[in-house]
């Protein structure tokens, strides 16, 4: 399941009905609100993996970060501090309000709908990203195990993984000797020694 299913089908669509409520959207608008803003959000997580240290600072997130609650408990979206979370999580991927403003623009003009529903809505679909990147490598790890998550979803330098971290597993065999398990082993191991 990619990422963009599990967050239209969390807890029978209720993160879609939460934000729909929130922002006077009808279920059809959040789903193409959420599905215009995924990819650059997608493409930010890509670039930032690219980076010295993006992917143990992704793995981090995901260990700590508790996003997954977004998912497990869409009430949980109106509360203030999944804004600031979110907007967090922006100003890590983007590193500018500018380009979220940008995103939001682009997303509006698929859209159709309005540009400020949109980046205000933009740090609340960040959070649901990162819990639905968390519910994956916890579902493909043992016992919730970061290591054996990262493991089980880049094994044998193999794509496991479907939706954005599928996109990550080129990017993740760093010595390009055809296996992203030893540098993702690597990573994950000196996170966690820190």
């Amino acid at each position: 399941m990619n990422i963009l299913e599990m967050i239209l089908g969390a807890q029978e669509s209720a993160a879609v009905r939460q934000l729909g409520s929130r922002f006077g959207l009808d279920d059809g608008q959040t789903q193409s609100a959420i599905s215009a803003l995924l990819p650059a959000l997608a493409g930010a997580v890509n670039q930032n993996a690219r980076q010295e240290g993006g992917l143990e600072a992704l793995l981090g997130a995901l260990a700590s970060g508790g996003h997954s609650r977004y998912l497990d408990d869409p009430a949980s979206l109106d509360d203030p501090s999944a804004l600031d979370d979110g907007n967090g999580i922006l100003g890590h991927l983007f590193g500018s309000k500018e380009v979220s403003r940008q995103v939001a623009s682009n997303a509006a003009a698929q859209t159709g709908i309005d540009a400020g529903i949109l980046k205000q809505m933009l740090p609340l679909v960040a959070g649901l990203m990162m819990g639905g990147l968390g519910k994956q490598a916890a579902a493909s790890g043992a016992g919730g195990d970061l290591l054996g998550a990262a493991a089980s979803l880049f094994g044998g330098g193999q794509p496991q993984a479907s939706g954005i971290l599928g996109m990550l597993t080129p990017l993740l065999d760093q010595n390009r000797d055809g296996s992203a398990l030893d540098d993702v082993l690597g990573m994950a191991a000196r996170f966690l020694r820190r």
